[in-house]
């Protein structure tokens, strides 16, 4: 009974992973397909051969390598903005007392329940003032803090004694010291988690990049992909082709620190 039990368990597990995985497998094998054999009926499950024009159909269609570089630039920058901002934040919010820290720290929490819809307006008539429209600084500045990077940065924190922080006070410590040489290369799997989460939210935007960039030098990938539309029904296979170059550094980062996603979000769920 416990046998079969655990072969009906494996056989739903495994229908579920190829529920999951299938959009991506036939992402990849469609950008290696002809164009007929993405538009006969019915559809073809396998690539006939490796067809590369697809891809370099795409780079000629749109500028997208320049595209694919402001995108990792943008993120990248995004990154370190957030990890940086997040980790002193989060470090005010738990070893550093001061009145009515309870207070701020909740209205740092209440900006993570306004849209981001809301603030898309007023970010824009701020970069238009600063004169920054079409320019990298506004791709990256709205987003260089978070409620969420210091919520996660903070409760990680927590979980470390207080008797570390004033045994390092002790020995003169500063708090930058601290922070530098302390804290920072005890809370790596927190910061690998912040670092993905924030790479992969900014390299997948969309509305803000299309609307703050007026040229295609400046567009980021997710641009580049959707002008891409205006030839899916001529070149079906270029679409995919072009999805398959967007994720790839998505699913490396995934895979390089799959193991940070973990670790960072259940340190800090038990103090």
């Amino acid at each position: 009974m416990s046998k079969l039990r655990t072969f009906g368990t494996l056989a739903g597990l495994s229908l579920l992973l190829a529920i999951v995985v299938f959009p991506l497998y036939y992402t990849v094998a469609g950008a290696f397909m002809s164009q007929a054999e993405l538009t006969r009926f019915p559809p073809a499950l396998f690539p006939s051969g490796l067809n590369w024009g697809s891809f370099s159909g795409v780079v000629e269609s749109v500028p997208l390598v320049r595209q694919y570089g402001n995108s990792i630039l943008v993120s990248l920058c995004v990154v370190a903005g957030v990890v940086t901002t997040s980790v002193l934040s989060g470090y005010i919010f738990a070893f550093v007392e001061f009145p009515f820290r309870r207070v701020a720290f909740g209205m740092f929490l209440a900006t993570m329940m306004v849209p981001a819809e809301a603030t898309i307006i007023p970010n824009y008539l701020t970069m238009a003032d600063w004169g920054l429209v079409n320019t990298f600084p506004a791709l990256i500045v709205p987003f260089l803090a978070t409620g969420f990077g210091t919520f996660l940065m903070r409760q990680f924190f927590l979980t470390f004694p207080r008797e570390i922080h004033e045994a390092a006070k002790v020995e003169g410590c500063g708090h930058l010291r601290f922070v530098l040489q302390i804290l920072v290369p005890l809370s790596r799997p927190a910061i690998g988690t912040l670092a993905i989460y924030s790479f992969i939210g900014t390299y997948n935007q969309y509305f803000w990049p299309l609307l703050i960039a007026n040229t295609p030098e400046m567009q980021t990938l997710q641009i580049g992909l959707a002008q891409l539309n205006s030839l899916e029904e001529r070149s079906p296979n270029l679409i995919f082709a072009g999805v398959t170059l967007a994720i790839i550094p998505m699913l490396i980062m995934i895979y390089a620190f799959q193991r940070n996603i973990v670790r960072g979000l259940t340190a800090g769920a038990v103090r």
